[in-house]
């Protein structure tokens, strides 16, 4: 799973690229490589031949350390995804988890939140007025849209009773996959999803358009890839924690992996594919939807995302008191 999120940005560049000539019918690249397929290996020899140029004016410790800091809480959250059956090997019984916390739910959301502050930090220490606006417009956005997020998480969690993300997983190998169930729930965490990782038509602080380039206009070089591999880690975080909550995480509907390598092995390339689907949707969204209006985007996050996901926890939770959904543990 590591090697899958250190190579994530380079694959997205290519994705991104030849997903958007598809849909504009155009070739995308196709000059490095067959089909391009050596244009992210290009493009990161460029970053890093690049001057690496610090402005005059910005406060130097935070301007370095918000690159790093946009890469930390994508990479952490990644130790508590599940990624396969717990196997024996040896005699030695092993869980595919890194961390199975008590609290790993509350954990991954408390974690995945703190990449804002990369942001703030970029925007403020740029001392440049559109990097700070779009660390301001970030900050904003997170709030609004994390709320949301986190009640569409919980009422996941009320049936299951445990805030284990391998007994979500268990839950449904039981029950069925949540998606099912918890439609409205599914679509309130992917829109929050796309907030959560600046995505169009959520991408109000970098917008082009207004802001230069928003909080990284004063970045180059590795440092502005370090931002990159930051947003796509975290789109591949979110979809991971996605795919765990609603989708099943690393099994499959009637499928039962066996307790060895082989079922280590099936787990995690069942997981990676649901990853992979769900990148692929914010790589379609991003290329056919308009960018929202600042109003638009509040609007939409507190008067009806919200609401729609406190009344999905309600519904919820009246199905498992009623005995409609069923607990893991009776």
């Amino acid at each position: 799973m590591f090697a899958v999120f250190i190579n994530v940005a380079p694959i997205m560049v290519w994705v991104e690229r030849r997903g958007a000539g598809l849909i504009q019918d155009r070739p995308g690249p196709n000059r490095v490589g067959p089909i391009g397929l050596f244009q992210p290996l290009a493009d990161a020899l460029k970053f890093m031949f690049k001057e690496d140029v610090t402005p005059a004016l910005v406060d130097k410790p935070l301007y370095l350390i918000a690159p790093v800091l946009a890469l930390m809480p994508a990479f952490t959250t990644l130790v508590l995804i599940p990624f396969g059956p717990t196997i024996t090997v040896g005699g030695r019984t092993t869980p595919l988890v890194v961390t199975n916390a008590d609290t790993g739910v509350l954990l991954f959301l408390a974690i995945s939140s703190l990449g804002v502050y990369s942001l703030v930090m970029a925007g403020y220490a740029s001392n440049n007025k559109f990097s700070l606006i779009g660390s301001i417009r970030a900050s904003a956005q997170l709030i609004s849209y994390e709320l949301a997020l986190t009640v569409s998480v919980l009422a996941v969690l009320i049936p299951v009773n445990s805030f284990r993300l391998t007994d979500v997983v268990a839950y449904q190998q039981r029950y069925g996959w949540n998606c099912l169930p918890q439609i409205l729930g599914c679509l309130v965490f992917l829109i929050a999803a796309f907030a959560e990782t600046n995505r169009l038509p959520f991408d109000l602080p970098e917008a082009e358009s207004e802001l230069i380039a928003g909080f990284h206009t004063e970045y180059g070089a590795m440092r502005f890839a370090l931002f990159f591999q930051g947003e796509y880690s975290n789109m591949a975080a979110l979809s991971a924690l996605g795919a765990t909550l609603f989708f099943g995480g690393w099994s499959l509907p009637f499928i039962h992996y066996p307790h060895n390598l082989l079922g280590a092995v099936l787990g995690l390339l069942t997981l990676v594919a649901k990853i992979a689907i769900a990148m692929a949707v914010f790589v379609w969204v991003r290329w056919t939807f308009p960018r929202f209006r600042y109003d638009q985007l509040m609007r939409l996050g507190w008067k009806f995302l919200l609401p729609l996901a406190i009344v999905n926890l309600i519904l919820v939770a009246a199905l498992t008191v009623a005995g409609v959904l069923k607990p893991l543990n009776p």
